[in-house]
């Protein structure tokens, strides 16, 4: 299968590529605004994972849905108008999307949709995630995904969610669920969340050790993508956790 990589002067970019070889994957196009790498995808390209800034994921998928080919993307910190170019796109062509493409991390999403269920709006939840200081959106796409799967499994809405706290912001009211970025260092991905009650607290960790396990993700999702229909996939499709 050939593929193109966008972003693939960046540091997922380049892990892809030394890691596509081994998903039976080769690439043809390097795609990135960095000197030296291609402007665009050569002929012949079946599929395509996207790592760029976000500012350059409508312009691609449309090309992708011009194509008829399969689209992965691990970009974050899509708005309104971009994630809508997403949606558009799926009802062509097979999109995976996640904010994590790590096996652990995918765990970890249904563990915490199924705390969350259980312990009840009693336990109040807080996310923190911690990444090296150049990552440029916050919070996470992964802290994103488990604030929704803790709404989820609570039975309200994916959205309200408190971004920090400063000031007088007075008493913590019962169901919020808030989310904390930091930023330091050369972390690779930290996340966190706790369940706080008032006679004990449960905490859920994940903690990247290298970029290879979101890098190895995200190919073997495109791989899974190619001959699928149309439609907006995650990564708990991929790994038959839907």
């Amino acid at each position: 299968m050939k593929i193109a990589i966008q972003g693939a002067a960046g540091r997922m970019g380049r892990m892809l590529d030394t890691l596509a070889a081994g998903f039976g994957l080769e690439v043809v196009s390097r795609v990135d605004v960095a000197d030296g790498y291609d402007r665009g995808w050569a002929e012949g390209v079946e599929g395509v994972v996207d790592f760029s800034h976000h500012s350059a994921l409508p312009a691609a998928i449309a090309e992708a849905v011009r194509r008829g080919i399969p689209y992965v993307i691990g970009t974050t910190g899509l708005d309104e108008s971009e994630q809508a170019a997403v949606a558009a796109a799926a009802e062509s062509i097979p999109v995976v999307q996640s904010g994590n493409y790590s096996l652990g991390v995918n765990l970890l999403v249904e563990l915490v949709r199924r705390a969350a269920a259980a312990l009840g709006p009693e336990y109040d939840i807080e996310i923190a995630e911690m990444h090296h200081r150049h990552k440029k959106d916050a919070p996470s796409g992964t802290a994103l995904m488990l604030a929704k799967a803790a709404a989820d499994g609570r039975g309200r809405a994916a959205d309200g969610f408190v971004y920090g706290r400063r000031g007088d912001v007075g008493e913590r009211p019962e169901g919020e669920i808030a989310i904390h970025a930091l930023r330091g260092g050369s972390v690779v991905g930290d996340h966190t969340v706790m369940f706080a009650g008032e006679l004990e607290r449960v905490e859920l960790v994940h903690r990247a050790q290298s970029r290879e396990a979101f890098a190895a993700g995200a190919l073997k999702a495109l791989v899974w993508a190619k001959g699928r229909g149309p439609g907006l996939y995650s990564m708990r499709d991929v790994l038959g956790l839907a």
